[in-house]
């Protein structure tokens, strides 16, 4: 079985990591705040990445092409996940949103979310590498 490349996911996980730090004390600063949009962005592609390629190497019957649900849900049961489908059904909701930012109310909606996000990510980071 070919081991997963955590680097990507644990790179992106840094970089939100440093941009939060940065808009903390610096949140007046819209340019800081839409790297911290464009951060969770990615950081959280990768993130439903990452568990869907765990979950289909470790899970024999997973489908080739998983449906989102499928995936949190699945995540979940195996412990992946510091929370549940509705929670990250919100995190998707929100980068959904992300194209959206130049509006300050969506800009401000998709900030708001970013540190539970950041929560959740380290999380499924650690789970991830005491399995692989």
């Amino acid at each position: 079985m070919k081991m997963i490349d955590l680097t990507s996911y644990e790179n992106a996980l840094k970089t939100l990591n440093e941009i939060i730090i940065r808009y903390d004390k610096e949140s007046y600063d819209n340019a800081i705040r839409d790297a911290v949009i464009q951060r969770f962005e990615y950081t959280y592609s990768l993130a439903i990445k990452i568990m869907m390629r765990y979950l289909q190497q470790q899970i024999t019957d997973f489908p080739d092409t998983p449906t989102f649900n499928e995936i949190i849900r699945k995540a979940n049961q195996v412990g992946l996940l510091l929370n549940n489908l509705e929670k990250w059904t919100d995190y998707r909701h929100k980068r959904n949103l992300t194209s959206h930012t130049y509006e300050e109310s969506i800009a401000n909606t998709v900030i708001s979310v970013v540190k539970d996000f950041q929560k959740d990510a380290e999380f499924l980071l650690t789970e991830l590498k005491k399995r692989v």
